[in-house]
């Protein structure tokens, strides 16, 4: 990162991560399915946060499918020393760009295997496992077969590290008795905020929380505290969003997907914000 970034570093694993990185999810086609319409923008994108000192990227290889690695892998390999790559297992795409769960034994062990392949590596860094038995939400569900596979494929010394994705506090807790948990990925931004208690929980106990979705996602933040307080800072209302996560807590590592170069600069440069005590206060109360 370059040395204006204030946002400081996160351990996770065995890797230290700056704590603003790239989410590679809108490099895909629209709905995130089927081929950019510039690949070669996409990969500009990618170059350029690498450029910027940017040294974790989240993926799946289920965005494109497959695309979504494949552009990675032509744009960065290979990878520079310390770059980390983060991606996903635990769903698929169906014909009609419909997300589905695939969370059997075999499911999980060719994810992994059409990882590896797509993105040009012998291991993964990290694997999130994303819950799938609510698309949107977190929901109560068993993940102790599916953590045992990816634990052992952790032991063949395919994958260096476990994450997961659209979870409970009780999925988290009942998966550490498995396997370590380094991060947690779930919903949550300045005006959804269901994780609070946990994102503190998972401080304590030195585990990472990445908001996806930290600007609203398919339909981006809209208040008018923020755009009052974005003015007042001479900045745009997604870099204070992004600011005040980077200020809510220490253990959170922010995501922020473009496809476009100076929307990218634009969401680095968030790191740059002050945020007084009580323009905090004023963003608090965006939340029900």
């Amino acid at each position: 990162m370059s040395s204006n970034d204030k946002s400081g570093t996160f351990q996770l694993g065995n890797f230290n991560l700056s704590r603003l990185g790239y989410g590679a999810m809108q490099l895909a086609g629209p709905g995130v399915f089927g081929p950019p319409k510039d690949p070669g923008a996409a990969r500009a994108v990618l170059r350029q946060a690498v450029t910027s000192g940017v040294n974790h990227i989240d993926t799946a290889d289920f965005y494109g499918p497959h695309i979504t690695n494949q552009i990675i892998r032509e744009a960065l390999h290979p990878y520079p020393t310390g770059l980390v790559i983060v991606t996903k297992v635990g769903a698929r795409r169906g014909a009609d760009a419909s997300w589905a769960p695939a969370f059997s034994p075999e499911d999980l062990t060719q994810a992994v295997h059409d990882n590896l392949r797509n993105l040009g590596v012998d291991v993964l860094d990290v694997v999130n496992l994303r819950a799938m038995f609510d698309v949107h939400h977190p929901a109560e569900g068993s993940l102790e077969a599916a953590l045992t596979v990816l634990a052992d494929l952790q032991r063949k010394g395919l994958v260096r590290h476990i994450g997961l994705s659209n979870v409970t506090a009780k999925q988290i807790a009942d998966g550490r008795r498995i396997c370590e948990i380094v991060c947690v990925q779930n919903y949550y931004n300045l005006a959804h905020r269901t994780d609070d208690a946990l994102i503190d929980e998972l401080a304590a106990q030195g585990i990472a929380y990445v908001p996806f979705f930290p600007l609203g996602g398919f339909t981006p933040l809209q208040s008018s505290t923020l755009s009052d307080v974005a003015r007042g800072l001479d900045a745009t209302p997604m870099q204070v969003a992004l600011a005040w996560l980077l200020r809510r807590s220490q253990n959170i590592l922010l995501i922020p997907g473009t496809s476009s170069v100076a929307h990218l600069r634009e969401n680095l440069a968030a790191s740059q914000l002050t945020l007084a005590r009580q323009t905090l206060e004023q963003l608090n109360g965006i939340a029900p």
